[in-house]
């Protein structure tokens, strides 16, 4: 089943074009990457999934409704590169109104809390105040927060900015328990490593969709060692 659709996507900010004709389809239960450096346009095009941003061109559709969609936004969990957090509220208070703006059953949302927590290694923290938190102890707090009211769908912006690297894996781990469950994943990312662990990747360069395939045929097809290499290959220069 197709979760998302983008079907001719383009956009412009004044005159300056930022997504240039993308075509994409995602499948449940995949964790789908979308790889590029900064300004190739990878927050713009997960902005158009969640509705938060509508194309100047084009259609995108969640779970075969067109967006923005009051009942899909309702859907996702969604982490962006800015953290949306309430900081002069407590961890625990932070996630427990964010689960509660999906009416998660009270008995749930307190194991729920927990289970996110540890997850990213914040159980320590709960009752602390988010202003006290350093920048990568808000990334993670962020990541439960899109997390914690168990979406069936998970739209991640650049999810590992600031995470050590132990950690970073068991959230990895995290994911990929969450698709054993047929949780749909979008991650963006400019880290060739995490883009290796995608089942399937858009590589984007001023806008562009250069290349679609998972991670192993993307470098199979061009005879490459790396995902840099394939890179490089389609869009490493201005052609």
């Amino acid at each position: 089943m197709d979760i998302v659709q983008m079907n001719q996507i383009s956009h412009q900010f004044g005159k300056t074009t930022i997504i240039k004709d993308v075509n994409l389809v995602i499948e449940e239960g995949e964790i789908f990457g979308l790889l590029g450096p900064s300004g190739a346009g990878k927050t713009t095009l997960v902005k158009m999934m969640t509705g938060v941003l509508s194309p100047s061109k084009g259609d995108v559709f969640l779970n075969g409704e067109k967006m923005p969609s009051l009942n899909q936004m309702k859907q996702y969990g969604f982490m962006a590169q800015s953290d949306a957090l309430y900081q002069e509220l407590t961890a625990r208070e932070n996630l427990d109104f964010f689960a509660s703006l999906y009416k998660m059953p009270k008995a749930r949302k307190k194991e729920r809390i927990k289970e996110v927590m540890d997850m990213v290694d914040l159980t320590d923290h709960l009752d602390k105040t988010v202003e006290t938190f350093s920048g990568g102890m808000k990334r993670r707090l962020s990541l439960a927060a899109a997390l914690v009211h168990e979406p069936k769908l998970i739209i991640l912006d650049e999810p590992t900015v600031g995470i050590d690297p132990v950690l970073r894996q068991s959230i990895w781990d995290e994911l990929n328990r969450l698709k054993s469950d047929g949780v749909t994943i979008i991650v963006t990312t400019h880290v060739m490593d995490e883009a290796e662990k995608c089942d399937r990747l858009a590589m984007l360069r001023s806008g562009k969709v250069i290349a679609l395939n998972s991670p192993q045929l993307l470098k199979e097809g061009i005879g490459a060692r790396t995902l840099e290499e394939v890179f490089l290959y389609y869009g490493g220069g201005d052609k």
